[in-house]
């Protein structure tokens, strides 16, 4: 693999060459390790030729360690100048390697060409990592997996559990979905430009979620509600979304939920038996 792979040298001269300055609004960090994609690789623990959705490519370093290992990867990158030049950086490194290219941002994604991928692999953007990886699991039923590099402190809050400091919406709507655990750190000096912050893997393993009879949408509702004023009691936090303080506390009465609590303590099981209760 090492001999395919881009090396810092290679990451200056290819984003030279391609005129290419990361920027912060499209929050590029590029890897330029070959030990780290050797390791992001062997830590997703991907069947032999499962196929990966890598979600912005950048200049290609995980994209290469990834067709390496012999994973067909679609990958969706928003940069046209990049989506363009993904191929042609490829080839002659791996010329039998299974690469498609699709020039999208990945927060508007419905479907993909193709075989539909199973695992999800990506160094994701820190600006909207939460928000790619929910609208993924969302509107790609196929992803049975996936291994995400996030900034430290959006991987600890996609793997807390109730009671933690930073448990909140992002923890109990990746719960929906997944089992979200913590897969290790990145250091800063893997990337160009060296990010300001630290890195995290984050391992997801899909799961199915909570029986409910109400919809997903319902269930994000009240976890919506109740994080909006975290500081405040589930009884006074959920008013506007039951219809008032006391229908609020009727519905999580119902729910078997002590009205004093706050958000923080509730499961995602406990957010769906809520959701259930909503005042019609």
């Amino acid at each position: 693999m090492s001999d395919a792979l881009l090396g810092p040298a290679d990451v200056r001269t290819l984003a030279d060459r391609l005129g290419v300055r990361p920027t912060k609004t499209l929050g590029q960090n590029f890897l330029h390790d070959p030990n780290t994609i050797r390791r992001i690789v062997r830590t997703a623990q991907l069947d032999e030729g499962e196929g990966v959705l890598e979600v912005g490519p950048g200049l290609g370093s995980l994209t290469l360690g990834l067709l390496a290992a012999g994973h067909p990867v679609t990958a969706v990158e928003i940069d046209p100048v990049l989506a363009d030049a993904l191929p042609a950086t490829v080839a002659p490194r791996l010329p039998r390697a299974e690469l498609t290219v699709v020039t999208r941002d990945a927060l508007r994604l419905t479907e993909l060409p193709g075989p539909p991928p199973t695992a999800l692999v990506a160094n994701l953007p820190y600006n909207v990592a939460v928000p790619v990886v929910l609208h993924l699991l969302t509107v790609l039923p196929t992803l049975r997996r996936g291994l995400v590099m996030v900034q430290a402190e959006v991987a600890d809050r996609l793997v807390a559990g109730p009671g933690g400091r930073v448990y909140g919406v992002p923890s109990v709507k990746t719960a929906w979905f997944a089992t979200a655990t913590r897969a290790g750190a990145v250091p800063r000096a893997v990337f160009w430009p060296v990010p300001n912050v630290d890195s995290g893997l984050v391992r997801l393993a899909r799961r199915d979620p909570p029986p409910t009879a109400v919809s997903r949408a319902d269930v994000f509702a009240v976890v919506d509600a109740a994080f909006a004023q975290r500081r405040k009691t589930l009884r006074a936090a959920l008013a506007g979304w039951a219809g008032s303080a006391p229908q609020a506390e009727a519905a999580l009465r119902a729910a078997g939920i002590d009205p004093s609590a706050r958000g923080e303590t509730l499961g995602v099981v406990d957010f769906a038996r809520l959701a259930e209760h909503r005042p019609s």
